[in-house]
């Protein structure tokens, strides 16, 4: 086991080296998930018979098409975009305190047994009134607070990757900034259903099931950060 958790952190920190000198790659938007949800649509949607003749269909101003001026243009189908909107602020305080003590006593005491506390008293021995005493006591005390802040502000696009047989949209979403030698990189998962998704074609985070949310960072800011793959070894392997 040892060998090849060796060898895997000599891979790992050859690859690192790979990156020295040079700004962290970004990741190839080419034959992502997004990328085959564009690039492969859907099964065709059975479309609802059009009431009225084709012409005055065509011909007129106000159609229910995507393209016309009152169309739905929001993401329903396979590979459609949407803005995810995310606004994260959320705070919470815990404060507990607990304590608990006891303490008792107990004697037991021999007057009389066939005269045996008179022996001992009367050569010198040890008394026998009380001949047995306990006592004990114990003390407790606890006192845990937690304070957490979290404030996030984001858009990101998002693809709608596949359609459910129930209607949900599963969508997924992925940016990534660079800034000098630091990549910034958002990423979001999860489904929604098209009915939360506003005539501007946004749906805010709370409203995505199973939401996976991922910001970060990585480059030569975020290495410094952390802690040495060798320390990280250690610390793995150690067992005190």
């Amino acid at each position: 086991m040892l060998p090849l958790a060796a060898a895997a952190l000599a891979l790992s920190a050859c690859e690192r080296m790979s990156e020295v000198g040079q700004p962290p790659p970004m990741t190839p938007v080419a034959f992502s998930d997004e990328h085959m949800a564009m690039m492969q649509p859907g099964l065709p949607i059975e479309m609802q018979p059009v009431l009225g003749p084709e012409t005055l269909t065509a011909a007129s101003l106000w159609t229910g098409e995507r393209g016309s001026l009152l169309g739905d243009r929001r993401a329903m189908t396979r590979g459609d975009i949407l803005t995810v909107v995310i606004e994260i602020d959320d705070s919470a305080s815990f404060n507990n305190a607990s304590g608990r003590s006891r303490s008792g006593s107990q004697d037991l005491a021999i007057d009389e047994f066939f005269a045996l506390p008179q022996f001992i008293d009367n050569n010198g021995g040890p008394n026998m009134s009380p001949a047995v005493g306990l006592s004990s006591s114990s003390a407790f005390a606890g006192d845990g607070s937690v304070t957490r802040t979290e404030q996030l502000t984001l858009r990101v696009a998002a693809t709608v990757t596949e359609v459910l047989p129930n209607g949900v949209l599963q969508i997924q979403g992925r940016q990534e900034v660079r800034v000098n030698n630091e990549i910034r990189e958002l990423l979001v998962d999860g489904y929604v259903r098209p009915a939360d998704i506003t005539r501007q074609n946004e749906i805010t985070y709370d409203k995505i099931a199973a939401a996976r949310i991922s910001y970060g960072g990585r480059g030569m800011i975020s290495d410094v950060q952390r802690p040495r793959w060798a320390a990280e070894a250690t610390e793995l392997m150690l067992p005190f």
